[in-house]
């Protein structure tokens, strides 16, 4: 049952565009990246409220290397699709230090003109630690922004690595973004985030024009070779499934922008139409709950007192090499009451 306060900012919420209503989503996501436990469960309640008005946008996933322009492009895309109608919600992942434990939080500095729009929401997060390139609330701010009527919510991931891949597990569309000198089509088919791209942009095509051609070569060779592994039922000549294409654009000078929201929109149709898009967010729903249970799990082995009793000796063991690392782990589990492996 929702109290005063956080049924005044649901309200607020699922109101008509107006600048409480961002004050709300703001304040809505705070609580949702809230560690209290009083705060997770006000939280619970408000996604659960909130839940029957999610669902009704289209979810883009961003990744790629830093410096690529990922920040421009999502600028360029949102200026582009506010002037269209739309309303963007754009949600900035940013790396948090293994040192300090703190983000820049800067993604907002970069997108000047798209952040003082009224159509326009952007909120960087620290990813605080979680592996994957995205927050571990992402999908939680996701589920608000859609209920505020945002009808296109942009996730960009810290970018870091081949690894920043979690936010293909929780978009209806991945879009990988490469820089022109990519490599040849050997080093193309080496990096893995490939397989599971949608769509891959080779950005700066202003830069060097030649470079981005070669490079949209030798990619769309190399996910020509990967599709040979791929499943039959998806080869090149059935029009009913999206096939993985190749474009170059300037995000800087928005060029191939336009070219761009209408693969988009290609690919949106047809996956609504074979069923693909509904299946993907039933997976995507299954898989959620399961990263939810394993952090729960790991909360809780973490905070247990006959862990945390047996934690300073183990380790002390284990930096000193006279106890394996599996041992260690295991003796810890089995504290829990819990044979675990």
């Amino acid at each position: 049952m929702l109290n005063a306060v956080d049924l005044a900012l649901v309200n607020d919420l699922i109101g008509a565009p107006s600048s409480a209503q961002r004050r709300a989503l703001a304040k809505v996501i705070t609580l949702l990246e809230s560690t209290r436990m009083d705060h997770r469960q006000r939280a619970d309640e408000v996604l659960n409220t909130l839940l029957p008005k999610t669902g009704k946008s289209f979810r883009l996933g961003i990744s790629g290397v830093p410096g690529v322009g990922k920040s421009t492009l999502i600028e360029a895309l949102g200026l582009y699709l506010i002037e269209k109608g739309h309303r963007v919600a754009v949600l900035a992942i940013d790396p948090s230090s293994s040192l300090s434990g703190g983000s820049i939080l800067g993604d907002k500095t970069r997108m000047e003109r798209l952040s003082v729009l009224d159509n326009a929401f952007i909120r960087p997060s620290p990813s605080s630690g979680t592996l994957g390139g995205v927050a571990e609330k992402t999908r939680e701010a996701m589920l608000v922004s859609e209920a505020a009527g945002f009808d296109v919510v942009i996730v960009e991931t810290v970018g870091v690595g081949q690894s920043e891949i979690a936010v293909a597990g929780m978009t209806d569309m991945f879009l990988l973004l490469q820089l022109p000198n990519a490599g040849d089509d050997l080093q193309a088919i080496k990096k893995g985030v490939m397989e599971i791209a949608d769509l891959i942009v080779i950005n700066k095509l202003d830069i060097d024009p030649d470079a981005a051609m070669r490079a949209q070569l030798f990619i769309t060779s190399s996910l020509r070779l990967l599709g040979f592994q791929g499943n039959p039922d998806h080869a090149s000549h059935n029009q009913e499934y999206w096939h993985p294409t190749v474009m170059t654009l300037s995000a800087l000078e928005g060029k191939g922008i336009p070219e761009l929201w209408e693969k988009i929109l290609h690919f949106q149709n047809l996956q609504n139409h074979n069923g693909q898009l509904q299946a993907r967010r039933k997976q995507q729903s299954g898989a959620w709950m399961w990263d939810r249970i394993d952090a729960g799990l790991k909360n809780a082995f973490q905070n247990n007192p006959a862990v945390q009793a047996l934690l300073p000796s183990l380790s002390s063991q284990v930096n000193q090499g006279t106890m394996a690392p599996s041992v260690a782990a295991r003796r810890m589990l089995e504290a829990m009451g819990h044979e675990f492996f």
